[in-house]
Protein backbone atom coordinates (compact mmCIF):
# COMPACT_ATOMS: atom_id res chain seq x y z
CA UNK A 1 0.00 0.00 0.00
CA UNK A 2 1.53 3.34 -0.99
CA UNK A 3 1.78 5.95 1.47
CA UNK A 4 -0.79 9.29 1.11
CA UNK A 5 2.12 11.53 -0.41
CA UNK A 6 3.73 9.78 -2.39
CA UNK A 7 3.46 9.89 -6.22
CA UNK A 8 4.82 7.96 -9.18
CA UNK A 9 6.00 9.17 -12.56
CA UNK A 10 5.04 7.30 -15.46
CA UNK A 11 7.97 6.78 -18.26
CA UNK A 12 5.80 8.45 -20.97
CA UNK A 13 5.60 11.91 -19.96
CA UNK A 14 2.36 11.64 -18.83
CA UNK A 15 0.15 12.27 -15.51
CA UNK A 16 -3.44 10.70 -14.85
CA UNK A 17 -4.92 11.38 -11.00
CA UNK A 18 -6.37 8.35 -9.96
CA UNK A 19 -6.64 6.13 -6.95
CA UNK A 20 -5.37 2.95 -7.64
CA UNK A 21 -1.96 1.20 -7.82
CA UNK A 22 -0.33 0.71 -11.29
CA UNK A 23 3.30 0.30 -12.46
CA UNK A 24 2.47 3.54 -15.13
CA UNK A 25 -0.06 5.86 -13.57
CA UNK A 26 0.35 8.24 -11.21
CA UNK A 27 -1.28 7.83 -8.07
CA UNK A 28 -2.76 10.86 -6.20
CA UNK A 29 -4.80 9.67 -2.69
CA UNK A 30 -7.43 12.07 -1.46
CA UNK A 31 -7.31 10.37 1.94
CA UNK A 32 -9.37 11.01 5.03
CA UNK A 33 -12.54 11.91 3.19
CA UNK A 34 -14.69 9.20 3.95
CA UNK A 35 -12.99 8.06 7.71
CA UNK A 36 -15.01 7.86 10.73
CA UNK A 37 -12.64 10.67 12.12
CA UNK A 38 -14.12 12.87 9.89
CA UNK A 39 -17.75 12.55 10.60
CA UNK A 40 -16.81 12.44 14.16
CA UNK A 41 -15.22 15.86 13.51
CA UNK A 42 -18.02 17.56 11.13
CA UNK A 43 -20.68 16.80 14.00
CA UNK A 44 -18.76 17.62 17.14
CA UNK A 45 -18.26 21.29 14.77
CA UNK A 46 -21.15 22.02 13.69
CA UNK A 47 -23.14 21.24 17.26
CA UNK A 48 -19.61 22.94 19.45
CA UNK A 49 -20.27 26.21 16.48
CA UNK A 50 -24.34 26.23 16.61
CA UNK A 51 -23.75 26.25 20.67
CA UNK A 52 -21.62 29.21 20.06
CA UNK A 53 -24.20 30.83 18.03
CA UNK A 54 -26.56 30.39 20.39
CA UNK A 55 -24.73 31.32 23.60
CA UNK A 56 -23.71 34.54 21.38
CA UNK A 57 -26.90 35.77 20.10
CA UNK A 58 -28.55 35.46 23.68
CA UNK A 59 -25.77 37.11 25.21
CA UNK A 60 -25.47 39.79 22.45
CA UNK A 61 -28.25 42.16 24.30
CA UNK A 62 -26.49 42.30 28.26
CA UNK A 63 -22.73 41.59 27.06
CA UNK A 64 -22.17 43.50 24.03
CA UNK A 65 -18.98 42.64 22.51
CA UNK A 66 -18.67 39.06 23.80
CA UNK A 67 -22.40 38.34 22.16
CA UNK A 68 -20.34 39.41 18.91
CA UNK A 69 -17.60 37.78 19.45
CA UNK A 70 -19.05 34.17 20.45
CA UNK A 71 -21.64 34.85 17.24
CA UNK A 72 -18.70 35.23 15.06
CA UNK A 73 -17.19 31.85 16.33
CA UNK A 74 -20.53 29.89 15.60
CA UNK A 75 -20.53 31.75 12.57
CA UNK A 76 -16.75 30.63 11.60
CA UNK A 77 -17.28 26.95 12.93
CA UNK A 78 -20.66 26.22 10.48
CA UNK A 79 -18.46 27.93 7.12
CA UNK A 80 -15.94 25.06 8.34
CA UNK A 81 -18.53 22.31 9.42
CA UNK A 82 -19.77 22.89 5.95
CA UNK A 83 -16.47 22.68 4.42
CA UNK A 84 -15.77 19.12 6.04
CA UNK A 85 -19.29 17.90 4.98
CA UNK A 86 -18.83 18.93 1.60
CA UNK A 87 -15.59 17.21 1.41
CA UNK A 88 -16.96 14.21 2.73
CA UNK A 89 -20.20 13.61 0.48
CA UNK A 90 -18.39 14.94 -2.75
CA UNK A 91 -17.26 12.78 -5.10
CA UNK A 92 -16.75 13.99 -8.53
CA UNK A 93 -14.37 11.74 -10.72
CA UNK A 94 -12.04 13.55 -12.49
CA UNK A 95 -9.22 11.74 -14.33
CA UNK A 96 -6.62 14.56 -14.83
CA UNK A 97 -3.77 14.55 -17.57
CA UNK A 98 -0.76 16.73 -17.28
CA UNK A 99 2.14 17.11 -19.57
CA UNK A 100 4.96 19.42 -20.62
CA UNK A 101 4.56 20.27 -24.36
CA UNK A 102 7.35 22.10 -26.42
CA UNK A 103 8.98 25.01 -24.80
CA UNK A 104 7.15 28.26 -25.01
CA UNK A 105 4.91 30.13 -24.04
CA UNK A 106 2.16 27.89 -23.16
CA UNK A 107 4.06 24.91 -22.62
CA UNK A 108 2.39 23.51 -20.12
CA UNK A 109 -1.07 21.22 -20.45
CA UNK A 110 -3.40 20.36 -18.13
CA UNK A 111 -6.33 18.84 -19.04
CA UNK A 112 -9.35 17.39 -16.90
CA UNK A 113 -12.38 15.13 -17.76
CA UNK A 114 -15.21 13.22 -15.40
CA UNK A 115 -14.70 9.81 -15.71
CA UNK A 116 -18.08 9.22 -17.03
CA UNK A 117 -17.27 11.04 -20.06
CA UNK A 118 -14.31 8.84 -20.96
CA UNK A 119 -15.88 6.12 -23.71
CA UNK A 120 -12.30 3.96 -24.19
CA UNK A 121 -9.21 3.35 -24.78
CA UNK A 122 -8.16 2.92 -28.34
CA UNK A 123 -4.77 1.21 -29.40
CA UNK A 124 -3.38 2.28 -32.46
CA UNK A 125 -0.91 -0.17 -34.08
CA UNK A 126 0.90 0.09 -37.28
CA UNK A 127 3.40 -2.23 -38.24
CA UNK A 128 6.26 -2.36 -40.60
CA UNK A 129 9.60 -0.61 -41.09
CA UNK A 130 8.37 2.25 -38.80
CA UNK A 131 6.17 0.10 -36.67
CA UNK A 132 4.31 2.74 -34.19
CA UNK A 133 2.03 1.89 -31.09
CA UNK A 134 0.06 4.78 -29.60
CA UNK A 135 -2.32 4.77 -26.59
CA UNK A 136 -5.41 6.79 -26.57
CA UNK A 137 -7.99 7.67 -24.24
CA UNK A 138 -11.56 8.31 -26.30
CA UNK A 139 -13.41 11.17 -24.44
CA UNK A 140 -17.30 11.71 -25.40
CA UNK A 141 -17.31 15.11 -27.50
CA UNK A 142 -13.76 15.95 -27.66
CA UNK A 143 -11.80 13.23 -29.61
CA UNK A 144 -8.95 11.51 -28.87
CA UNK A 145 -6.12 12.41 -25.69
CA UNK A 146 -2.66 10.47 -26.78
CA UNK A 147 -1.01 8.96 -23.63
CA UNK A 148 2.23 7.75 -24.95
CA UNK A 149 4.45 9.72 -26.31
CA UNK A 150 5.41 9.10 -30.47
CA UNK A 151 8.41 8.34 -30.47
CA UNK A 152 8.39 5.48 -27.28
CA UNK A 153 8.56 2.08 -28.81
CA UNK A 154 6.58 0.36 -26.62
CA UNK A 155 6.08 -3.90 -27.44
CA UNK A 156 2.78 -5.11 -28.04
CA UNK A 157 2.56 -6.69 -24.63
CA UNK A 158 3.77 -3.60 -22.85
CA UNK A 159 1.06 -1.49 -24.82
CA UNK A 160 -1.34 -4.05 -23.92
CA UNK A 161 -0.56 -4.14 -20.26
CA UNK A 162 -1.01 -0.34 -19.85
CA UNK A 163 -4.39 -0.30 -22.23
CA UNK A 164 -5.60 -3.03 -19.44
CA UNK A 165 -4.75 -1.54 -16.64
CA UNK A 166 -6.15 2.09 -17.60
CA UNK A 167 -9.43 0.31 -19.14
CA UNK A 168 -9.78 -1.97 -16.04
CA UNK A 169 -9.91 0.76 -13.49
CA UNK A 170 -12.12 3.39 -15.78
CA UNK A 171 -14.60 0.79 -16.52
CA UNK A 172 -14.43 1.29 -20.20
CA UNK A 173 -13.45 -1.46 -23.24
CA UNK A 174 -10.04 -1.52 -25.06
CA UNK A 175 -10.37 -0.55 -29.36
CA UNK A 176 -7.61 -1.61 -31.47
CA UNK A 177 -7.27 0.10 -34.12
Amino acid sequence: MRVASETKKVKSNFFVCMSWRSESIWIEFIVGSRKTSNFCWAFILFFGSLGFLLVGTSSYLVFLPQGIVMSFYGITGLFISSYLWCTIFWNEGIVCIFRWGFPGKNRRIFLRFLMKDIQSIRIEVKEGIYARRVLYMEIKGQGTVPLTRTDENLTPREIEQKAAELAYFLRVPIEVF
